[in-house]
């Protein structure tokens, strides 16, 4: 068949609400992550990824290579922007298709909370990399769909799997959600309670989630080994990635390392600053949390499952490990630095919430009151996390243009020390003092857990000036490296210094020009 034959027909087998689902999470994707797609704003990390061939198998990322190699290894915002909301795009039409979400409001809904999320936004500034975690984010939602669509689906679902986590372990959270979602699904559905009224055919049906999860988990590490020895490398030590080979939590042992999975469940749920920072949304987070525990109840109660403790206590236990799953990063480091970007999975919650009301069974009147507090609900979470994103985007603009200010007087300086020369080592911390410059962000109450957004500049190490003034400046300075600074950090000299921009701010001594970005209180 020709080329149109094909297309055409493809379309028309795309099913409708897949169609809105990829329209409207891709739409909203521009609408409200523009700002960043337009620009070039770095954060710290960007700056040492200007050109970054993504090699990251010392943490554990044996795929992100070949995932992000595809438009390029240059950072390239829009048209990485652009091919990381296409494939966002496609994860909300299969994450519709998992969750059995047929009507349109209820995906318009699910699409808006997926792309607008605030985690979502602290991925963009990391946009060299994005659209490699997209990719990552679909397979591994693609990882339970395949399982949940065929009788051995978990055999591709493990391989889909295996990959993303090759990407990016984090959304590993992502697949053990949804599958707790679709198991509950199995049990709970009408569909499911008219095709297999067995407890036994139904627990053969959760045991094959359970096998994707093995097998993907153990090819990923298998793949990871070889390429490990193949390039002569190991794992680093670099957010506790090592703890694959280790004993992880268990280490600390295991009440313990469950408690703290709690208590970070807990913690970040309700003081987070993130899945809510207004009245607004905290009301919208109730109404769907009110709303979906109200018809959990009502369809235990109408099927009468509270009569069997066995598929009873089988349906709790699978509740009690849901902050497991959403934190199971934990469970390889429990010392692991919890970026914003990690925790993406939370936005599940609100979007099996909508799924959950978009298939109430509780008459014509009231399901049609339910659902539209859902919509409202849903919509109105969907409007703040865009605010949020927006606020962040703001701030990121403001961090480039205040380093840059920063950066031209500081270049200045240097270029006119006497005995300056192209090419004079320089030896220099990077923090920029906040006595001689206070802080001026007005945006940490909102951004404060938004890591690579808050703050007043990029610069946190004498790489990232070097970098910067080099990208941005066009200017090249020999800054030596970290661990030659040690030594220095120490010394009377550098000590009794003033701090940029006082006068004795840069010094040359024996060969080297000593700049001292920060006060030093002894």
């Amino acid at each position: 068949m020709a080329p149109t034959q094909v297309f055409q027909t493809l379309y028309h087998k795309i099913k409708r609400e897949w169609k809105l689902a990829f329209l409207t999470c891709f739409v909203l994707g521009l609408l409200i992550h523009m700002p960043v797609l337009i620009s070039d704003i770095p954060n710290h990390d960007g700056l040492d990824s200007m050109y970054f061939d993504q090699n990251m198998i010392t943490s554990g990322r044996w795929f992100l290579s070949v995932a992000c190699g595809f438009s390029s290894y240059y950072t390239l915002p829009w048209l990485i922007g652009i091919l990381g909301l296409g494939l966002l795009s496609c994860s909300a039409a299969a994450l519709c298709e998992l969750l059995e979400i047929r009507k349109s409001w209820a995906v318009m809904v699910v699409s808006g909370l997926l792309v607008s999320f605030p985690a979502l936004a602290s991925t963009f500034a990391y946009v060299y990399t994005l659209d490699g975690y997209m990719l990552a984010l679909l397979l591994a939602i693609l990882s339970v769909l395949f399982t949940k669509k065929w009788r051995r689906g978990f055999v591709p679902g493990a391989l889909c799997l295996a990959f993303s986590m090759g990407i990016y372990q984090g959304y590993l959270s992502f697949a053990m959600i949804l599958s707790l979602f679709a198991i509950w699904m199995l049990f709970l559905g009408e569909e499911a309670e008219r095709k297999s009224s067995l407890l036994k055919d139904k627990l053969c049906g959760a045991l094959r989630y359970l096998y994707m999860g093995i097998l993907g988990a153990g090819l990923y590490l298998c793949i990871l080994q070889v390429l490990l020895r193949v390039q002569g490398k190991e794992l680093d030590h670099y957010q506790g990635i090592d703890g694959l080979e280790g004993g992880g939590f268990l280490s600390q042992g295991l009440f313990a390392g469950l408690g703290g999975m709690y208590r970070d469940f807990i913690g970040f749920s309700l003081k987070g600053n993130v899945l809510f920072q207004n009245v607004f949304s905290l009301v919208a987070c109730c109404l769907l949390a009110i709303l979906a525990g109200i018809l959990v109840v009502a369809m235990l109660w109408k099927r009468k499952y509270w009569k069997n403790p066995i598929l009873f206590g089988i349906i709790g236990l699978m509740l009690v490990f849901l902050p497991i799953a959403t934190n199971v990063i934990l469970v390889i480091s429990p010392s692991v630095n919890y970026h914003l970007l990690m925790r993406y999975q939370w936005v599940l919650y609100a979007i099996g919430a909508v799924a959950l009301i978009s298939g109430c069974d509780m008459g014509k009147k009231k399901g049609a009151w339910i659902e539209w507090i859902g919509l409202l609900a849903g919509g109105t979470l969907v409007f703040c996390y865009s605010v949020t994103d927006n606020i962040a985007y703001s701030n990121l603009q403001k961090r480039y243009e205040k380093t840059y200010a920063y950066c031209v007087r500081l270049l200045d300086r240097i270029e006119q020390t006497p005995g300056y020369y192209q090419g004079i080592p320089i030896a220099m911390i990077g923090v920029v003092g906040d006595e001689q410059f206070p802080v001026t962000d007005i945006t940490l109450p909102v951004t404060s857990n938004m890591i690579g957004m808050n703050g007043d500049c990029l610069l946190y190490t004498g790489r990232n000036y070097q970098l910067f003034i080099r990208h941005y400046l066009g200017a090249t300075l020999n800054i030596l490296p970290q661990e030659a600074m040690e030594d220095i950090y120490e010394s009377e000299p550098y000590i009794a210094m003033d701090s940029f921009p006082g006068p004795d701010s840069i010094r040359i001594m024996d060969g080297i020009m000593y700049i001292k970005t920060e006060n030093v209180n002894r």
